[in-house]
């Protein structure tokens, strides 16, 4: 399926390539139209579809929506095409709490949940600010001499994926090998090579467990290793795959905010001259790039657990159910102009979810996200987009809301 349509029947939505590159244009018609529609997804995979935000906010708190890996595996059974290759995460990367209800998740969560307090984020500031400052240096030597810079190699991908490794103890040797793996498995190809990157991350993350279990050493994913309250200890598999979690959320939401927010920005030269103007509005523009064009496009895969309605649309036991974020954080019942950039608006949005899974990793994302733009805008006043927008192409992630580049240049 190369395509987003809509079935003339008013049955089926495929959700392919159009999509993943402007999915807004196909939200604004399901916004208004079928609010809770039929859905395809790239790999054959039928799921109903919320996009209203009030919907999508009620939803996200729904215990009848479960999220346990184990039924989702028994739904992906009964729904797909018996003879239609699929894609199934081994335990070692699906036993982590985004893929658990409770007590489960109330468990896991705990276990891990000190590590990102706001006070515990925030004395990460100075490091942050550190390893930013070293990135812009280096971008603007080359930048200075007239070349053209990817931002997202240069700065967006190394500054999370740089923070995340420290806060958990990964060593730094592979780092790229993992954002390959993260990139192909979170993608629409073929299940062969998405299978391929899932073995080789949890082999690799298995030995690096492994290691921290006999030789602990003094951060957080030693810590997670041991972690134990009233005898109640991670075992090896959930250690593993909560390592994935944390270093695949810990990196990709930010890349994104990043690599999505300086777009907005560059296409909106008002808004950039308005935070050049007033650095102490970049918090505020944070929660508003978030909003216009959040990381996460759609929230991770949910099941009816019973028969569940939505906008006078009743969902059947057995189904699978994605809200959309993106679709939420740009519906003009909730939010003025949800199409522009305003960096002085102030309200919430869902760009992190909402209830017990919301991101474990909200406040360490906007932390970097505010040290990011800050020095961006300090250092690059004259930054600009090298080459038209329209050249510029998005992943094939109907997860993930993100460039595959962004080339810069400081403009004459």
């Amino acid at each position: 399926m190369t395509s987003t349509a809509v079935d003339p029947a008013g049955q089926m939505i495929e959700l392919g390539d159009s999509f993943m590159a402007d999915p807004h244009a196909l939200y604004e018609l399901l916004r208004r139209e079928r609010p809770v529609t039929r859905a395809m997804m790239p790999q054959g995979l039928p799921v109903w579809l919320v996009t209203r935000y009030d919907d999508v906010r009620a939803a996200l708190v729904d215990p009848r929506l479960a999220k346990d890996s184990a039924g989702l595996h028994r739904v992906f059974d009964q729904v797909m095409d018996d003879h239609r290759e699929r894609m199934k995460f081994g335990q070692e990367l699906s036993s982590h709490m985004l893929n658990s209800d409770p007590p489960d998740h109330t468990r896991l969560r705990k276990l891990v949940s000190r590590g990102f307090t706001a006070r515990a984020i925030g004395r990460l500031r100075p490091r942050i600010e550190a390893i930013a400052e070293e990135l812009i240096g280096s971008m603007s030597v080359r930048l200075a001499a007239g070349e053209t810079v990817d931002l997202f190699d240069d700065f967006a991908f190394p500054l999370p994926m740089t923070v995340i490794c420290e806060i958990l103890g990964v060593p730094d040797e592979r780092r790229n090998e993992f954002r390959a793996w993260s990139n192909t498995m979170l993608s629409t190809a073929p299940v062969p090579r998405r299978a391929s990157a899932a073995m080789a991350m949890a082999e690799y993350l298995s030995a690096l467990v492994a290691d921290k279990r006999a030789r602990p050493r003094e951060d957080m994913l030693s810590a997670i290793v041991a972690a134990g309250e009233d005898a109640d200890q991670l075992s090896e598999v959930e250690a593993v795959s909560m390592a994935f979690l944390l270093l695949v959320a810990g990196h990709e939401t930010t890349v994104n905010l990043i690599g999505n927010g300086m777009l907005a920005l560059l296409r909106n030269p008002d808004q950039l001259a308005r935070l050049h103007a007033d650095p102490s509005l970049v918090p505020g523009a944070v929660e508003e790039f978030l909003r216009l064009d959040g990381p996460v496009n759609l929230a991770t895969m949910r099941f009816t657990a019973e028969p569940v309605t939505i906008a006078g649309t009743e969902i059947p036991a057995g189904e699978i159910v994605l809200l959309s974020l993106g679709s939420a954080n740009r519906d003009p019942a909730r939010y003025d102009r949800p199409d522009q950039l305003d960096v002085q608006r102030d309200t919430s949005n869902l760009a992190f979810g909402h209830g017990i899974h919301h991101c474990l990793g909200a406040p360490l994302a906007r932390l970097e996200g505010e040290i990011a733009f800050r020095a961006l805008l300090d250092r690059f006043p004259g930054l600009a987009l090298a080459g038209a927008p329209e050249e510029l192409t998005w992943r094939n992630s109907t997860l993930f809301r993100g460039l595959t580049r962004l080339p810069v240049r400081l403009s004459s």
